[in-house]
C-alpha cells in the first residue's frame, strides 16, 4: 500500500457524522410538523373542556328538579354558600363550573320552568374556544350553544 492510498482510505474513515445541513433539514422537517400539530391539539383540548359546561348544566337540571319537588318552584339564585330555602327561593349550587372554565346562571325561573346558561370564563384558558361560548339548557331539555356576540354556533357544541 502506497502512502498516498493509506492516507486516502484513512480519511474516508475519519469522515463520520451530521453535517450541519443535514442538521439543519431535521430541524426544519421537526419545526413544520410542531407548526401543524399544535393548533390541531389546541383545538381538541378546548373541544374536549366543554363536557365541564354540559357537566355543570345537566347537574344544575337535576338540582332544579329536586328544588321543585320541594318548593312548587323553581329558582333563579344560587348560593354555593348556604342551603336551599324556599323562601326566599335559593338553591345550593356553584356558581363556577366544576373546573372553573364556565361561571353558571339561571337568566329566568319561575313555576313553569327555566332557563340556565354557562358562559366562559374570561379569566381561564377556555375563554380562546370563540366557536362555543355560551351554552344554554332550559327546564324541556332544549340545548343551544352561542358564539361570541350572540349568534348561534356554527359546531354542535353539546356533541361529545
Amino acid at each position: 500500500m502506497t502512502p498516498a492510498t493509506h492516507s486516502r482510505s484513512s480519511r474516508t474513515v475519519l469522515q463520520r457524522g451530521v453535517t450541519l445541513i443535514e442538521l439543519v433539514v431535521v430541524l426544519l422537517v421537526v419545526g413544520v410538523l410542531a407548526s401543524l400539530a399544535v393548533p390541531t391539539f389546541r383545538a381538541q383540548v378546548l373541544a374536549a373542556n366543554r363536557t365541564d359546561a354540559r357537566e355543570a348544566l345537566l347537574a344544575l337540571a337535576t338540582a332544579q328538579e329536586k328544588f321543585y319537588l320541594a318548593c312548587n318552584t323553581y329558582t333563579s339564585l344560587l348560593d354555593p354558600d348556604r342551603e336551599s330555602s324556599c323562601d326566599p327561593p335559593s338553591l345550593r349550587f356553584a356558581t363556577r363550573s366544576q373546573r372553573g372554565l364556565y361561571t353558571i346562571t339561571v337568566e329566568a325561573a319561575d313555576v313553569g320552568g327555566w332557563t340556565a346558561r354557562a358562559t366562559v370564563a374570561s379569566d381561564t384558558p377556555q375563554a380562546a374556544d370563540r366557536a362555543c361560548e355560551v351554552f344554554e339548557l332550559d327546564s324541556t331539555g332544549l340545548r343551544t350553544a352561542l358564539m361570541t356576540a350572540g349568534t348561534s354556533a356554527r359546531v354542535d357544541c353539546w356533541a361529545r
